[in-house]
């Protein structure tokens, strides 16, 4: 490694450890004075509410990081900029792209950090935050568990068996419901392709109906829609059903085949599985993103100025990353476009722009 380029990834690393650790105690000090009253009046310990904000910490740094290594870039080529050594150097025969060597590398090596990051870390301090966070809002998550693609939850009745939901519209599919006495004994059971839950009741459709309180005179009916009240909304379904944030990308990915070789949509979690593969590549691409609106001169007079072209594109970013994703959720894009059409567009952008300032 040059001197040139030992500089460059010194100076930056120093700016980026200094500019992660202080957007991540901004961010907490946030979420602490904006959600500490609630644990305060909840039954959660002290300690308990520690861990909370504790386990917040790793997705908190998978977000920052993007914006930490845009910042620091910014400073790195904004102070050479402003001291006249980008000028110096591009006198002395040494190109932008020279310059951008160890800006590509660091961008793969966060990139593949933030990747790994995101598929150990995260899942597991993010299902221990909601753990935390549901026990606060008096959930009781132990009356129900997701084995995999199946859902079981108790009712005010019994027990309900749900073998898919669709997260999009809260819709269950292959659904049991077990209605108990007080001792426990199975006295109706209700078996329906699918319901749909609308005025606070939920709809079968191809439900077969058995009641079993007699053992002797068991009926069985057979309905093509059926309507029942249940204490139990979609909600109820979500809070256990596989959340992407608390899974890697391979127990997400086995999911998907799971579900798609039973015939359902498993459409939104394959956007989120494209998901898990096409964020991480922004370290990459906003940190030459950063470098070019340095090597444009917007640093050279104001940092400040600099800071807001970088937080404006960081913004414009996460808003077309956002609106595309929703797209695929909608079924208007194919899930791997809606995923990546983000990065393809700041992509060629950042490369239209390292053509016009070379």
């Amino acid at each position: 490694m040059t001197v040139i380029h030992r500089y460059i990834v010194s100076t930056f690393l120093k700016y980026f450890a200094i500019v992660l650790v202080m957007v991540v105690a901004i961010y907490l000090a946030i979420d602490f004075f904006s959600r500490v009253d609630r644990f305060i009046s909840s039954p959660v310990s002290g300690y308990d509410t520690f861990l909370y904000f504790m386990y917040k910490i790793p997705e908190i740094i998978s977000q920052i990081m993007p914006i930490g290594m845009l910042l620091a870039v910014l400073i790195v080529f904004g102070l050479m900029s402003r001291n006249n050594e980008i000028i110096a150097l591009k006198s002395g025969g040494i190109s932008m792209f020279y310059l951008l060597k160890p800006i590509f590398v660091l961008g793969i090596v966060f990139s593949a950090i933030l990747f790994i990051f995101s598929e150990v870390a995260v899942p597991v301090s993010t299902a221990r935050s909601n753990d935390i966070d549901a026990q606060r809002r008096g959930d009781d998550r132990r009356s129900a568990f997701s084995a995999e693609r199946d859902i079981w939850i108790r009712h005010a009745d019994g027990l309900a068996h749900v073998r898919y939901l669709n997260p999009r519209d809260g819709d269950i599919f292959g659904v049991s419901l077990y209605f108990l006495d007080d001792d426990y004994n199975l006295t109706r059971r209700l078996d329906a392709r699918e319901a749909t839950y609308a005025d606070g009741k939920w709809h079968f459709r191809e439900a077969v109906m058995q009641n079993l309180e007699r053992p002797e005179d068991i009926r069985v009916e057979y309905r093509n829609e059926a309507t029942l009240a249940l204490k139990l909304e979609p909600s109820d379904f979500q809070r256990v059903a596989m959340d992407p944030e608390e899974t890697n990308i391979l127990a997400l990915y086995r999911y998907i085949q799971r579900v798609e070789r039973e015939g359902y949509d498993a459409r939104e979690y394959r956007v989120d599985f494209y998901a898990k593969t096409a964020f991480p590549l922004i370290c990459l691409i906003i940190a030459f993103m950063g470098a070019c609106i340095a090597f444009l001169g917007k640093t050279r007079d104001s940092m400040a100025a600099g800071f807001a072209y970088g937080i404006i594109l960081a913004f414009a970013y996460w808003t077309v990353y956002s609106f595309s994703l929703s797209m695929g959720y909608g079924g208007l894009l194919p899930p791997l476009v809606a995923a990546w059409t983000a990065n393809i567009l700041y992509g060629l952008g950042t490369l239209l722009l390292l053509l016009y300032i070379e």
